[in-house]
């Protein structure tokens, strides 16, 4: 069984993967079992209020999880993924998924990793969050992310990684709003055409 497999029947057993990313260190679920959510809420030690975005294999797989898709997302994700920008849109309303609140919101992205694009591939979209306790820095390496996180998790290790989590931008409404400057700089969004 090879590493991709591994991962796949772990994470269909309702475990917790701990996965590198092309920023930093993700803690990941399948975001239709409620169980294995709120696991991750419960390893990182955050609440509901601090919601769990998706990582997705493109962007017709993440836009599938929204509604009020507009040519600017769509422009946006052309130029940005794969990457580290994670959108935060309107959830599809038929979508139950509890990643935290608001309920009506999704944020999606699709990482510049092979491992996640061929993960996510296989399975559909993971709940993904940094592999970290709330509050503490992120896991540059898995052993740290082992250490910060403790529980049952499964590791794949992907050597040492960087610190710089994802840009997250809320494109609910107009102007868009950065809630976390990560690895896209707001000069990038803007010439990217974002109506921040």
């Amino acid at each position: 069984m090879d590493e991709l497999d591994e991962v796949v029947a772990a994470l269909e057993r309702g475990r917790a993967v701990v996965l590198p990313t092309d920023t930093v260190y993700g803690l990941a679920a399948l975001p239709a079992m409620d169980r294995a959510v709120r696991n991750l809420f419960e390893l990182k030690g955050r609440g509901a209020e601090a919601p769990i975005a998706v990582l997705c294999a493109s962007s017709e797989q993440a836009f599938a999880l929204a509604r009020d898709v507009s040519s600017v997302h769509r422009s946006i994700a052309r130029a940005c993924w794969p990457g580290p920008l994670t959108l935060v849109l309107r959830r599809r309303a038929a979508l139950s998924w509890d990643l935290g609140e608001p309920a009506d919101t999704i944020g999606v992205r699709v990482p510049d990793d092979p491992l996640i694009r061929a993960l996510t591939e296989q399975v559909g979209p993971i709940a993904a969050t940094s592999a970290n306790r709330h509050g503490s820095d992120p896991a540059t390496t898995a052993e740290e992310a082992r250490r910060q996180l403790g529980g049952d998790v499964v590791l794949v290790d992907g050597g040492r990684l960087g610190t710089v989590a994802s840009t997250v931008v809320d494109a609910t409404g107009q102007p868009w709003k950065v809630l976390r400057i990560g690895a896209v700089s707001v000069a990038d969004l803007e010439a990217a055409g974002a109506p921040l």
